[in-house]
């Protein structure tokens, strides 16, 4: 802790003058000794006027706080704590960018999986709907009339009655309509949906796993991965803001304390008066 203190020395406030305050009242009679003897009796030390003074360079604690909690580093700025500002802020800016750049990943590789999924005009990369409800008719005894039409030409979604084909299946999930946040992760998900890969080739044995189910899979876990980095930025936004916060309002009170001013009135007496001249001292601790 270091100290560093100012002195500053005022003009001359007030002036006493003792044959003003005391000749004027008193009849003196001329012995050296008896007026000696009166004018110490009788003299009174002129009062020292009372002085106040108030430090305007306080900062708000509150102020500091709200400040910081919306934009961290604001508060610092405000106090005076520039490289502390400059570490919120930078800090900011890194889980901002983090944020929203992951998130635009997870948005482009689930884009790239649900059209691996959707292509079927390619056998070899799709999830067809219409070869999972044959195989619901094949194994699960399925009602046939699930099966709407076996054009190529209209996507395998729209080819299938949905509710006959929930009917049919015997795991535990039921596929969702096409299209559908569910529907993309049950099929790369269970073994119940492996035989709707196009690659698949286990008969009657579901748990197959086809070569396209883990690829799918591998993207569909990119894709997750990439929303969980954006996920926890978001998390680092909202602890920044309140850090930053804190640290404010903590700046903002040690500013204040360290910021002290002293006014003290001291007085030089001459013959016949007494002068008073205020004297200011200013400490800063830091």
């Amino acid at each position: 802790m270091k100290t560093i203190e100012c002195l500053i020395l005022i003009t001359l406030i007030t002036s006493v003058n003792l044959s003003q305050t005391v000749e004027e009242k008193l009849i003196l009679s001329g012995n050296l000794s008896t007026d000696a003897k009166i004018l110490f009796n009788q003299y009174v030390e002129p009062a020292a006027p009372q002085f106040s003074y108030s430090v305007e360079n306080k900062k708000s604690p509150i102020l500091a706080g709200v400040m910081s909690l919306i934009i961290p580093g604001s508060g610092e700025i405000y106090v005076g704590e520039y490289l502390k500002a400059g570490i919120f802020l930078a800090i900011e800016a890194a889980v901002v960018t983090t944020a929203f750049v992951y998130d635009g990943k997870g948005d482009d590789k689930t884009t790239e999986f649900q059209n691996y999924a959707d292509d079927y005009t390619n056998p070899d990369h799709n999830w067809s709907v219409l070869k999972y409800a044959q195989w619901l008719i094949d194994y699960e005894q399925g009602d046939p009339n699930m099966i709407l039409s076996n054009d190529p030409n209209i996507p395998p979604w729209d080819q299938v009655d949905w509710n006959l084909l929930n009917a049919a299946e015997s795991g535990s999930h039921k596929l969702p309509p096409h299209g559908e946040q569910q529907y993309y992760e049950l099929i790369g998900k269970y073994h119940q949906y492996s035989s709707g890969w196009n690659d698949f080739t286990g008969g009657g044995n579901k748990n197959e796993i086809s070569p396209n189910l883990t690829y799918y899979s591998g993207m569909r876990g990119d894709a997750n991965d990439y929303y969980s980095v954006a996920s926890t930025a978001v998390i680092g936004i909202y602890v920044n803001h309140f850090l930053s916060a804190l640290d404010a309002v903590w700046s903002a009170t040690q500013f204040n304390k360290d910021l002290a001013v002293k006014v003290r009135l001291e007085n030089f007496q001459y013959a016949n008066r007494v002068e008073f001249y205020p004297k200011i001292y200013f400490t800063y601790s830091f």
